[in-house]
């Protein structure tokens, strides 16, 4: 089958996301013999960036899946072909299978050249169909015992209607009716194949006794012949290795490959890690004013059935601190070495799903109410859990932040997503011990945690903005006087 029929299409692997070079089939939801319309999802890959389902663009029944579950394949392959005439008649199977070849005696076999293999498209190469000219014969070239013997075995090999060929010398028969050793100067009669086993084990025709019609060599003699030699030179039999005692713990081991999500995430911190250098501060603030603005806010008309929580604020409380500190939201170019500021701010939110942590973005964040922000903020949780993100949502973030307070964490030192200039970590809220208008209260306190790029920014622009953001959770009021 080829791209050319037009019965039968091809659907290749396409690039579900920016660049993306392969991604991996996690379910077929379709197979051989299914009827498929188009627009209908027949399979679901995972790419580096989340999990894709496919469409398939054409009618017909199912020809072939290509790959199985679980694999891994390049974008541009060819993953499943549809016949889209399935009325046309029986569809040709996907790989035909070379013409069988005539059976060769086994004497014969090691000589006859095989028939064409299949293989996975096409077929291999043909054998050669050139043949070698005879060689002319040398005058005086070779004994006249040599000559007849070599008639001899033309005439055998060629069969009935050849020309009898003059018998070779007499040899005096062995005992027990067997043939002796060739006696010199007459060439041992042996088959080509015989031949060439001699030769690959070293042994000498005109040392071999025959057993063969009319003294004929064969292989069982050739073999009896190689058999002391071998014995002769056989090593010493060595004593079994004794086996290396397993490490300890080896059977209680899981291995998993590391691939999609996992393998696109740590490539991606090995390469922001080592490549802008970072610099992390932290400030420990008082939220309790912005913790009862959460309970309000959920009895509000405006925000009923929508997503209210603490990180719903702190999001709201960055793009606050990015609006008084614009210089913050900007990427290093490399290549032109030059720095990009942004006028837009595509807020990522890092999302723990069953697939790996995912880093889908709000697109123009910053230009958003705070009821679409919630909304917003609840549909990319809400997707991300059911892996269903999908690879524009993760590109081009600038802004990232990461709640490691519902894991009951206090802070951390998050790394840059690639490409971005600053990470905000948002720990647990904590009843504590704190100094309230001079006297030591119970407050819900929290401790952020904001990682920058210093090559673009500085400690004075990385402070300004942490700074912002707790004032604003400290006083949610200043949403109103800063927004």
């Amino acid at each position: 089958m080829t791209g050319t029929d037009q019965r039968f299409r091809e659907f290749k692997m396409p690039d579900v996301g920016e660049g993306l070079t392969e991604a991996e089939i996690l379910k077929w939801y379709v197979a051989p013999g299914d009827t498929v319309t188009d627009g209908q999802v027949v399979c679901e890959v995972e790419t580096a960036k989340a999990a894709v389902e496919l469409p398939i663009p054409f009618d017909g029944v199912v020809h072939e899946l290509r790959f199985g579950e679980g694999t891994t394949v390049d974008v541009g392959t060819v993953i499943i072909s549809v016949d889209t005439q399935p009325g046309a008649g029986p569809a040709a199977p996907a790989a035909e299978a070379a013409p069988a070849a005539p059976e060769t005696p086994a004497e014969e076999a090691d000589e006859e050249p095989q028939g064409r293999q299949a293989v996975l498209v096409g077929y291999g190469a043909a054998p050669s169909s050139t043949k070698r000219r005879p060689r002319k014969p040398v005058p005086g070239r070779g004994a006249p015992e040599e000559r007849r013997a070599a008639a001899a075995i033309q005439s055998e090999l060629n069969g009935h209607g050849a020309a009898p060929a003059p018998a070779p010398a007499p040899v005096a028969p062995a005992p027990t009716g067997t043939f002796t050793t060739a006696p010199i100067g007459v060439r041992p009669l042996a088959k080509p194949p015989v031949r060439k086993l001699a030769k690959d084990l070293g042994i000498d025709l005109a040392t071999v006794t025959p057993t063969g019609p009319d003294g004929t060599i064969t292989r069982e003699d050739v073999h009896a012949a190689a058999a002391p030699a071998a014995a002769a030179v056989a090593p010493e039999p060595e004593a079994a290795p004794v086996p290396a005692p397993a490490a300890v713990g080896a059977d209680r081991e899981r291995r998993v490959p590391v691939k999609g999500v996992r393998k696109a995430t740590a490539q991606a911190m090995v390469a922001s890690a080592f490549t802008a250098p970072h610099v992390t501060e932290f400030v420990t603030v008082d939220v309790t004013r912005t913790m009862k603005l959460v309970q309000d806010l959920k009895q509000d008309p405006d925000m009923v059935g929508l997503r209210v929580n603490p990180l719903l604020l702190v999001a709201k409380a960055l793009l606050v601190a990015i609006r008084r500190n614009p210089d913050i939201n900007a990427t290093w170019d490399e290549a032109n070495q030059e720095i990009v500021y942004k006028d837009f701010v595509n807020l990522g939110i890092a999302a723990a799903t069953p697939r790996g942590l995912i880093v889908p973005n709000i697109k123009d964040a910053g230009r958003k109410t705070l009821p679409e922000l919630a909304a917003e903020l609840g549909d990319l949780v809400a997707t991300a859990r059911e892996g269903k993100t999908s690879p524009a949502a993760m590109s081009g973030g600038t802004v990232t932040i990461t709640n490691v307070g519902v894991f009951g964490v206090d802070t951390g030192t998050p790394i840059l997503n690639p490409g971005e200039s600053a990470i905000l970590a948002f720990g647990a809220v904590k009843l504590q011990p704190w100094v309230h208008k001079g006297k030591v209260k119970p407050r819900q306190v929290t401790t952020l945690a904001l990682s920058f790029d210093h090559r673009l920014v500085d400690g004075e622009l990385g402070s300004k903005v942490l700074a912002d953001v707790a004032a604003v959770l400290e006083n949610p009021k200043k949403l109103i006087t800063w927004a």
